[in-house]
């Protein structure tokens, strides 16, 4: 039992040193090459306020024309789903009045910028083979978000309403019955693609030979309102003009990565030393979990390619002090244990199950708080949610998971001694 368990931390540590090489100095093994997290062009993306990028600012041709807030709205759904079907996810998107200015990290070509978000929307509805069956921009007249009931016997839900143009009614009925009769086929869909990003794929149930048709599913009512401003650009009613257009190098973080990067490793190893110094044994196992952790956070970071800023580098810290404080809730369960006369193995295995609930309930909050800002479709803020979200789910993995794995090998080991599991006073056998 002792060689076996031995063999088992071996064989853990070396992983965790392989992980860590992996997640920061890359990899290339048969063909497949990860550059590592620091790899500009496969490790992570940085936002503008660590790489710079480009600013650009439209407004408005028409110098008469004062757009409202809906199509301004209508204008932002469709920069939005450009910058992320492209990847830039820390993008930043604000409006005033008649102008629209964007900010996209990581890109200094302003003039490809520029014709990435320029360009005019191409709305279209396709059939499951790909073929267009409606073009936005002359077959639909409106599309509105609504809540309510879809049917007379449904509940209230989000929903979007397609109004057609005379001329596309009969089209869409054909559209319509031509996807019903492949229900057995599965393919009885019509999709939706604003360009050659697929927005939505209802499902069609029967013929529909309205001027309109109404589009239900699992939608919040901030998903169906980007739903409706999507479908609605395929008849944008103005034109945007460049207004300015510039290239700009890194702002207040500058410098933010190295040095953040120098202050984490030693907060982290004081955070190692602390818990060694407290929990003893049990603090030596939790600081190989979070290098563990450490280099799962940095692999996932790395090879999703992630927009880094700052406020990204704030939700790994805040997801790191949760590891440590998830590790802090099982030891001190372990202590009670202890000192209520249970063996080692015994309170080890208390200690887990009374703190798991305690540990849970605070992981599964956070998390719905970082879903939450997520759709909250501000740039900066999405950033923190995502590395949140990441450092959460890791952090709970490496807490109910791989700490507990590490502490069963350790007490395999026969070693009884309570002083080495944090409890002071006399040092005994139990």
């Amino acid at each position: 039992m002792k060689t076996k368990s031995i063999i088992w931390i071996v064989i853990f540590v070396l992983v965790i040193a392989a992980l860590n090489v992996v997640a920061f100095a890359g990899i290339n093994i048969a063909g497949y090459s990860y550059g590592g997290v620091f790899d500009k062009d496969q490790g992570i993306k940085q936002g503008i306020d660590l790489a710079g990028g480009s600013i650009i600012t439209f407004v408005a041709e028409d110098e008469n024309l004062v757009p409202s807030k809906e199509q301004m709205d209508v204008v932002r759904s469709i920069f939005n789903a450009r910058l992320l079907g492209k990847g830039y996810t820390e993008n930043s998107i604000s409006i005033d009045g008649n102008k629209i200015t964007v900010e996209i990290p990581s890109v200094f070509d302003t003039d490809e910028a520029a014709n990435l978000l320029g360009s005019t929307a191409q709305l279209t509805f396709r059939d499951a083979d790909g073929n267009i069956l409606l073009d936005g921009a002359t077959d639909i007249k409106s599309a509105k978000y609504e809540f309510g009931p879809v049917a007379s016997n449904s509940n209230s839900i989000p929903h979007v309403i397609v109004e057609f143009t005379p001329e596309a009614v009969e089209k869409f009925a054909d559209a319509t019955a031509a996807a019903v009769a492949r229900t057995s086929e599965g393919k009885n869909y019509i999709s939706i693609f604003m360009d050659e990003t697929m927005i939505s794929s209802p499902m069609v149930n029967e013929k529909i030979d309205s001027d309109s048709c109404v589009i239900s599913g699992s939608f919040t009512p901030a998903t169906a309102k980007d739903l409706a401003n999507q479908i609605k650009s395929g008849q944008l009613p103005f034109k945007l003009s460049i207004l300015t257009k510039d290239s700009i190098g890194p702002q207040l973080g500058e410098k933010a990565l190295p040095s953040s990067i120098t202050a984490a490793f030693w907060g982290i190893l004081f955070i190692m030393l602390f818990m060694i110094l407290i929990y003893r044994l049990p603090g030596l196992v939790s600081s190989i979990a979070l290098a563990f952790y450490i280099a799962l956070v940095a692999f996932i970071i790395g090879i999703f390619r992630v927009n880094l800023s700052l406020s990204g580098i704030a939700g790994i810290v805040l997801s790191i002090g949760m590891a440590v404080d998830a590790n802090v809730i099982v030891f001190e369960r372990i202590k009670d244990e202890l000192r209520l006369g249970k063996t080692v193995g015994a309170s080890v295995d208390a200690g887990f199950n009374r703190a798991m609930w305690a540990i849970l309930d605070a992981n599964i909050t956070t998390l719905i708080a970082a879903v939450v800002l997520y759709f909250s479709n501000i740039g900066t803020v999405k950033g923190f949610a995502i590395t949140l979200i990441i450092g959460t789910v890791v952090s709970l993995f490496t807490a109910m998971f791989v700490t507990r794995f590490l502490l069963k090998q350790i007490v395999n080991l026969n070693i009884k001694n309570r002083f080495l599991y944090g409890v002071k006073g006399e040092s005994k056998n139990v």
